[in-house]
Order: C-alpha cells, then sequence, then structure tokens
C-alpha cells in the first residue's frame, strides 16, 4: 500500500494552561526552538508541538464521540500525512516552518481521553510530538510534507576572507572543506557555500541565518582564527553561539602542535546555536586539512547528539 508523505494542516490548535483542552484558532507563529507561541506546552524540549492525523480522530467520531480538533491534547491536526509511518527524527515542512520529530506521543493520554467518553479503551493511532527547526506562521490549509532532502545532514561551508572576497585569491579552504566532507561525511549534503571579508556584522548575520533560515546542522568556516586586527570570526562566532564546545577547539589545535608550534595561534572556537554546531577551522588548506581529519570521526556522533532527539520509546 503506498502511503502518503505529504497531506494539509486541518487545524491549529493552542492552549494557555496545562491540564486544558486545546483549541482551533485561525493561526499560530512557530517559535524557532520554543514551539507555538502562547501555547501552554512550548519550551526549550524536545515535546514542542504535537501532531495528530485528523484521520484518527473521524475513527472515533464514528463511535459517537463528540471530538473537536484539540480533545487530545493536539496542536497540529492533519490530513493526508500518514503521520505512523514516519521516523522519529524525520523533518517535515509546515507552511513555511521546518519541524523534526522527536518522539510518538503516550498511548496513555489519549486512551484515558476516549475511555472518559465511552468507558471504552479502544483508541485511534497514537500522535507524535515534534521541535521547531524553523519558525513562521502557521494556519489550517497550509501544506504539510515529509522532505528527505531536509533529512541528511545539512552542511554549510562560509570562507571569510578579505582578499577572497575581493576576487584577489582563489578559495582553495573551502573547496578542501567540500573534498574531505565527501569523503568523511557521505550522508551528508552541502547546502550552502559562501565567501564574506572579514567583517564581524556580517559574518554573525550570516552564521545565524545558516542556522536559522538554512536549517544547518554543521557550519565550518575557514580563515579569520589568527591574531590580525581584521581576524574576528571567533568574536562573530561567540556571538550567535548558545553554548560552547571547547574540546573540538582544543583537538584542533592539538593535531595542529603535533607538527607546528604556530598552531597555538589559532584562536577558533566551537559552539552550538541550537541543534547547529558551528566550528572555526583555519584559514590555509593545509590547516584546514588537518584539522577537520582530527575531528571527522566525531561529528557523526556530535551531530546525533546535538538535535536533542531523545532515544527511549515514549511509550
Amino acid at each position: 500500500m503506498t502511503t502518503s508523505a505529504s497531506g494539509v494542516i486541518a487545524a491549529v490548535c493552542t492552549s494557555e494552561e496545562k491540564g486544558t483542552v486545546k483549541r482551533a484558532v485561525e493561526s499560530v507563529r512557530l517559535r524557532r526552538g520554543h514551539g507555538i507561541e502562547g501555547d501552554a506546552h512550548a519550551g526549550s524540549w524536545h515535546r514542542q508541538v504535537s501532531l495528530l492525523e485528523e484521520e484518527q480522530i473521524e475513527l472515533m467520531r464514528a463511535r459517537g464521540l463528540e471530538l473537536a480538533p484539540g480533545a487530545f491534547g493536539e496542536n497540529l491536526v492533519t490530513r493526508g500525512l500518514a503521520l505512523g509511518t514516519l521516523a522519529v527524527g524525520r523533518r517535515l515542512r509546515v507552511g513555511g516552518a521546518v519541524l523534526q520529530l522527536t518522539q510518538r506521543g503516550k498511548e496513555c493520554h489519549t486512551r484515558c481521553a476516549i475511555y472518559h467518553q465511552t468507558g471504552d479503551c479502544i483508541m485511534p493511532r497514537e500522535g507524535l510530538f515534534a521541535r521547531v527547526l524553523k519558525g513562521g506562521e502557521l494556519r489550517a490549509g497550509d501544506p504539510i510534507a515529509a522532505d528527505a532532502e531536509l533529512d541528511r545532514h545539512r552542511v554549510a561551508i562560509l570562507t571569510l576572507s578579505d582578499r577572497g572576497a575581493a576576487g584577489e585569491r582563489a578559495d582553495g579552504s573551502g573547496s578542501a572543506i567540500a573534498d574531505l566532507l565527501g569523503a568523511g561525511l557521505p550522508a551528508a549534503a552541502i547546502v550552502s557555500r559562501g565567501l564574506l571579508p572579514d567583517e564581524r556584522s556580517a559574518i554573525e548575520r550570516e552564521l545565524a541565518r545558516l542556522a536559522d533560515e538554512e536549517v544547518c546542522d554543521l557550519v565550518l568556516t575557514t580563515g579569520g582564527t589568527g591574531l590580525s586586527p581584521r581576524d574576528v570570526t571567533p568574536e562573530a562566532t561567540l556571538a550567535v553561539v548558545d553554548r560552547l564546545v571547547p574540546g573540538i577547539a582544543e583537538a584542533m589545535r592539538a593535531a595542529g602542535l603535533a607538527k607546528t608550534p604556530r598552531a597555538m595561534l589559532s584562536r577558533g572556537v566551537c559552539g552550538l546555536r541550537g541543534q547547529t554546531l558551528i566550528v572555526n577551522l583555519s584559514g590555509s588548506p593545509k590547516a584546514v586539512r588537518e584539522q577537520l581529519e582530527a575531528i571527522l570521526p566525531a561529528l557523526p556522533h556530535a551531530l546525533e547528539v546535538a538535535s536533542g532527539i531523545p532515544l527511549e520509546c515514549g511509550r
């Protein structure tokens, strides 16, 4: 049987207090890393938004239950999308926003809601929980679809160089990163490759855009990590990340020190902006290869853990 990987939003629902029934509203705003603005269950955790198929609600209505959207605590009622076929970790385009499925719903919640009306424990298939990777306005009628391209590790390469941006030097470092990723992280997709001058404000804006709008899992910068007054990549990175991952930067410097004492002069940092890992590599192709080879074995696990998806089942 063919299952649908796309559908529409049949209703959007919110509640202002926990423990109360959610009710359908005209529209909601999804906020990255938070959920639906104003909803009681939003927050900095993995169950920011709940989803349930309208088809499953209709099965219960056929048994005589009077069920309005939101009766089972769901934020998004979907139509046409076979949620039960989607694995935890899949990413969905929802209107202009992006969600990532993080957990299957606990059956007891839905079972109890039905039992109070009928004394019967028959229930619809459990819903799903998701977190918001990219925010936006959402209303009934907007499309929802699973997107295989979003499910790959999304990587951006950003070269920072005044001379490179002026067209005076080829981007050999960016090319070295792309070559190494192809061999060491074959499941990744390079979704962006950019070149900017050493201007801190512009670098900050681009790092934030790559994380927030392009939904990148990994951003690798090259250049601007030295002692020159124009080297501002670490400062730009520190301005946009939420948490530091110092071990990665330490490992890169340690790998370089095994070959040259100049490696200690690199000021590159590494940190997380939400689930996006941002790593500062040095500017020369040789240093880029040495540093990236040192950390590549740990990157798949780092990206998996940074996703924040629990390993245990939610039942």
